[in-house]
């Protein structure tokens, strides 16, 4: 084995057990939260080597599927960690690779997905899906951060001159997210009821133990799910610096972002507005909207300028 080979495997298996111990302590703290420390390993390790398809709630821990279940966890993870590192390593060599790292990530949110529906029904009800992708998404994070560790030029090729779009759209998604949960915050405490539209959430969508864990939960998801909208439009406004008619596809992104919200709840969860008046989704998804574009135009001024140039013209 070359020099060169060896330092694949050593990065390998270093990025493999950083992914692993990520999603062990994630859902060490989705399973404290709800009040059964390791029970996700637990019933995982049951199901894998014992074929159980009935989770056992509060029913204690057994240390053997607890271990066993780790190991396969780790091994799992070491495997992807060291196709990660060869993927990357080839990439250093042949910049034009570099979509082979990106679809090699993608597969890896996919693949746990699949996993877990093979297990079975029992599996599947036992772990949300949010839970999944949180959890693969912290661990590919934490991976590709140690990967850059080693690769400096990495970065450069992964995203170029996208670097700056995608911290603005995380940056934005952000805002969006505080203006909604700020919103909420000052409605629920008018009515009495502080983090109540939170907390309501979490224990119906996220299925989390009532309290503290729902309002933590729903939050997390709340902010990743503005984080993703936020990079989307801000790939949309990068776009429209160079062609301005994407300009339109942006409005049309933040009406559909409305509209979204509104067929979610009256196709799949219309009792929701006997709980939460309708007014107050609207304008909590206003006030994100506005936002979020006083943000992006902030840091757009010449493209506000020429729009205003145009609708002037018009006139």
């Amino acid at each position: 084995m070359t020099a060169t080979e060896r330092s694949v495997l050593r990065e390998g298996i270093v990025a493999g057990v950083i992914g692993a111990v990520v999603v062990a302590v994630w859902f060490l703290v989705v399973d404290t939260l709800r009040g059964h420390p390791l029970e996700t390993p637990m019933f995982l390790g049951a199901a894998l080597f014992f074929g159980v398809k009935t989770p056992v709630i509060g029913a204690g821990i057994s240390l053997m599927p607890v271990l066993g279940y780790t190991v396969v966890h780790g091994l799992a993870f070491v495997a992807f960690g060291i196709i990660a590192a060869a993927v990357i390593a080839a990439t250093e060599r042949e910049p034009a690779l570099v979509i082979a790292v990106v679809i090699l990530f993608a597969c890896f949110e996919t693949f746990f997905l699949g996993v877990v529906s093979v297990l079975g029904r029992a599996v599947q009800d036992m772990l949300v899906w949010w839970e999944i992708l949180v959890a693969n998404l912290l661990a590919a994070t934490a991976m590709l951060w140690y990967f850059l560790l080693g690769h400096r030029s990495l970065p450069r090729t992964l995203v170029g001159s996208w670097a700056h779009v995608l911290r603005e759209g995380v940056v934005a998604g952000l805002i969006g997210a505080v203006v909604v949960a700020a919103w909420f915050l000052v409605i629920d405490a008018i009515q009495g009821e502080p983090f109540r539209t939170p907390h309501l959430l979490g224990t119906t969508f996220l299925k989390m133990q009532s309290g503290v864990p729902a309002v933590v939960a729903y939050s997390i998801v709340h902010g990743l799910a503005f984080g993703v909208f936020g990079v989307v439009a801000a790939v949309l406004l990068a776009g429209a610096e160079r062609e301005p008619m994407l300009v339109f596809a942006l409005v049309m992104l933040f009406t559909a972002f409305e509209i979204f919200f509104f067929g979610a709840i009256v196709i799949g969860a219309k009792w929701l507005l006997d709980e939460l008046a309708g007014w107050t989704i609207f304008v909590g998804n206003v006030l994100a909207s506005v936002a979020m574009l006083g943000y992006f135009f902030t840091g757009h001024r010449s493209l506000a300028r020429r729009m205003t140039a145009v609708w002037a013209d018009d006139d």
